[in-house]
């Protein structure tokens, strides 16, 4: 195999999730399921832009939530107010996001310190929350920004169309599993490029990165910007898939949370731990709705439980398997 292509058989448990994915609406017609299954990829999108930074960089940033709420509510208000298709303002808000990446990482990559990055990013996110708070009049704030136009309809060939209403709900699962699909796939050809390469070598030893001649603030930059950039896309997806923002829903420190547990759960540093991470994390949520009360707490018990048996992520579990059974067998050969 040429190794331009060597990636693709470098991940066939990735390949074989979007597979089964890709059979889900052909069996289930449940409009319900299938809206949580749609968040589910779009939180394996927003998780990829996340562990892509944080994961393969080693660039610990906290604030992500507001590249993702920046994407959604650039694209729903222009599409409000300037009547412009959300095919088109989705990509808008993204390159809206990266932009706001790229100019946010120029003064913050300065700082060295890991810990205060991660603080001053996440502080950043949360001022992003508060102006956009605070604009009532353009975002109606915790009120909540409505009348958010759905992806419009796409005609067919031999006619009718395709709808993506909130009525519709297999078709905007198509839709959003092709934009997961795609973004992965980006992923697993860019992490195993030159750029990539380099990329993770700065992760592994910054020092050791830049007596080689790589230009730390260069890479770092361009990471940060292609990150913001599909965490702004699966902001802007969800916000004309919902219809219904509000600053904390789209940007707050919860959201943030959640995105960390999912890449952690899954595995971080995986191109598949996002996709596992979120699949887990959002059905076992929704089914411990009967819980009431203590849903949160059964949520938890699941994350810690995870956490301390393979605290490598769901992602590298048959690695675990075979450890243990490594020492196993080394303890009864002595």
């Amino acid at each position: 195999m040429p190794a331009s292509l060597a990636w693709i058989a470098a991940t066939p448990k990735l390949w074989a999730f979007l597979l089964l994915l890709a059979a889900v609406p052909a069996i289930v017609h449940d409009a319900y399921v299938l809206q949580v299954m749609c968040l589910a990829m779009l939180w394996t999108v927003f998780a990829s832009s996340w562990n892509l930074a944080v994961g393969y960089a080693g660039l610990k940033t906290f604030g992500h939530q507001a590249f993702f709420g920046i994407g959604a509510y650039v694209s729903a208000l222009i599409s409000i107010h300037a009547g412009l298709s959300p095919w088109l303002t989705m990509w808008i808000g993204a390159v809206s996001a990266s932009i706001v990446g790229a100019l946010v990482g120029l003064p913050l990559l300065r700082i060295k310190s890991l810990p205060h990055l991660a603080i001053v990013t996440l502080a950043f996110a949360e001022i992003v929350r508060i102006i956009c708070s605070n604009l009532v009049g353009l975002t109606r704030g915790e009120l909540g920004l409505s009348g958010i136009a759905p992806f419009s309809a796409i005609p067919l060939p031999w006619g009718g169309q395709v709808g993506f209403g909130p009525a519709d709900r297999q078709a905007s699962y198509v839709m959003i599993w092709m934009m997961m699909t795609t973004t992965l796939i980006f992923l697993a050809w860019f992490v195993r490029s030159r750029t990539g390469l380099i990329v993770q070598s700065i992760r592994d030893s910054q020092v050791a990165a830049e007596s080689l001649g790589v230009s730390l603030t260069r890479y770092k930059l361009l990471v940060l910007a292609i990150s913001a950039f599909i965490a702004g896309a699966a902001g802007g997806v969800y916000a004309h898939f919902v219809l219904v923002l509000t600053p904390t829903s789209a940007m707050g420190i919860a959201l943030m949370v959640q995105m960390t547990a999912i890449t952690l759960v899954g595995g971080i540093g995986t191109l598949q731990g996002p996709l596992i991470g979120a699949l887990v994390l959002t059905l076992s949520a929704e089914g411990l709705r009967l819980a009431g009360d203590h849903r949160m707490l059964a949520f938890g018990l699941l994350i810690i439980l995870v956490v301390l048996f393979a605290p490598r992520g769901l992602a590298r579990l048959d690695v675990l398997i075979a450890d243990v059974q490594r020492q196993r067998a080394a303890r009864s050969g002595s």
